[in-house]
């Protein structure tokens, strides 16, 4: 296996372990934090993979705008103490 393979391989599990972070967290900022690392890596996977525009379009639209978005539904609403 070559440099190229073994990071491969090391993104595709850091991937789904930020995939399994997102839908198992309890707290909802860390499920889109989790989220977020996921689209990087996807991104850096794309970028691996020979496909740069794939890859800005993923870091830029997912891991920039949704998470955005996401982070102001959050703090605009208003949460219940417990």
């Amino acid at each position: 296996m070559n440099m190229i393979e073994i990071i491969e391989l090391i993104l595709l599990v850091i991937t789904c372990i930020f995939a399994i972070l997102t839908v198992e967290a309890k707290d909802l900022l860390y499920a889109i934090i989790s989220f977020a690392s996921m689209s990087v890596t996807i991104g850096a996977l794309f970028w691996i993979l020979s496909a740069p525009y794939v890859a800005v379009f993923q870091i830029l639209i997912y891991a920039g705008a949704i998470i955005v978005l996401f982070v102001a539904a959050i703090m605009l609403t208003s949460r219940r103490e417990r």
